[in-house]
C-alpha cells in the first residue's frame, strides 16, 4: 500500500525522499485505531490512548542508523486536539501539548544507531491530521560550556538550583541548554517525572520547549532519559541574561546544566 510514493525521478528527488517519512506510516499498534491517507497527501489518524501510528523505517528488514540526523519532525494540518508523543526508541520520547501544529524530537544525547520505527502516540482518544514527517540532517557541532554542577535531587519539588545571569553573557539564539539527569524511581507510586525551567524570580517558563510544556510549564521526562536538551529562543537569551535561570522538578535528579554553543558545519 502506497509503495509507489517511494519512487523518485532523479537523484535530487532521491535525496528528498530519504528525508521524508510520510510513506513509511502503514500500521497502528492498537487494533481499535485507524488511519487513512487523504487525497491532499495528509494522514488522518484516529487514535486510542497510548496506541500508535507506526512508521516502519527498516531497510531490507534491518534497523537503520539515524546518527547523521539531528531530529524528526511531525507537522500537523490542524492544531492537535489531544496531547501527543513521538517515540523513536524506548528511551527517546518527546511530549507535545494539545493545540500544537508541529512537534520535533531531537536525537542529540541519545542512541539512534538502530532505529526500527518511529511512532506518534496520543494521551487520549482523538483525531490527528499529519501533513508531513521528515528527518533533518545535522548542520552544526555543539561546544559544551558548563553552567552548573551538583546533585539536585528534586523530590516532590523540594529542591532546585539557580544559574546566575552572567553565565548567559555568551549565549545566543539557537544555542541549547543541556540537563544531565536521571529519574528517581525508588518510590513505585511515582509514575511520572517533570522538569521545570523558568527565568529566575519569575513564574515564566522558557520558550525553547514551549510545544512540550504542560499547563503548569513543565516538560515530561521519560523514565530512561539520561539527558534533556532544549533550544534557546532570542527571548530566552534576553531574559536569561537579565534574570538567570531557576530549575527544579518532580522526582528528577540533576547533576549538570550545560550551555551547548552552536557552530555550523562547513
Amino acid at each position: 500500500m502506497g509503495i509507489v510514493l517511494l519512487v523518485a525521478c532523479s537523484d535530487k528527488n532521491d535525496d528528498v525522499d530519504k528525508l521524508n517519512l510520510m510513506s513509511k506510516f502503514d500500521n497502528t499498534w492498537n487494533i481499535y485505531e485507524s488511519f487513512e491517507r487523504n487525497e491532499d497527501g495528509t494522514i488522518t489518524y484516529n487514535s486510542q490512548p497510548w496506541g500508535g501510528l507506526v512508521g516502519t523505517v527498516k531497510e531490507q528488514n534491518m534497523p537503520v542508523d539515524w546518527s547523521n540526523y539531528e531530529s524528526v519532525t511531525f507537522e500537523f494540518a490542524e492544531p492537535t486536539n489531544v496531547p501527543t508523543q513521538i517515540m523513536v526508541t524506548p528511551s527517546l520520547k518527546t511530549w507535545g501539548k494539545k493545540g500544537i501544529t508541529s512537534l520535533t524530537s531531537y536525537f542529540d544525547g541519545q542512541n539512534v544507531t538502530s532505529v526500527s520505527e518511529v511512532v506518534l502516540q496520543t494521551a487520549d482518544s482523538g483525531r490527528v491530521v499529519v501533513s508531513n514527517v521528515y528527518l533533518s540532517p545535522k548542520d552544526a557541532t555543539w561546544t559544551p560550556v558548563n553552567l552548573w554542577t551538583g546533585n539536585c535531587q528534586c523530590g516532590d519539588w523540594q529542591d532546585g538550583f539557580i544559574v546566575a545571569p552572567e553565565k548567559f553573557e555568551d549565549a545566543y539564539e539557537g544555542d541549547k541548554l543541556e540537563f544531565v539527569l536521571s529519574v528517581d524511581n525508588a518510590d513505585p507510586s511515582v509514575t511520572f517525572w517533570l522538569l521545570k525551567t523558568i527565568y529566575n524570580g519569575t513564574d515564566t517558563a522558557l520558550e525553547g520547549n514551549s510545544n512540550e510544556l504542560n499547563d503548569w510549564g513543565c516538560v515530561l521526562i521519560s523514565k530512561g532519559a539520561a539527558v534533556y536538551r532544549m533550544i534557546l529562543t532570542a527571548n530566552d537569551v534576553m531574559n536569561l541574561r537579565q534574570h538567570g535561570l531557576f530549575v527544579n522538578g518532580h522526582y528528577v535528579n540533576i547533576t549538570k546544566c550545560n550551555l551547548l554553543q552552536k557552530e555550523y558545519l562547513n
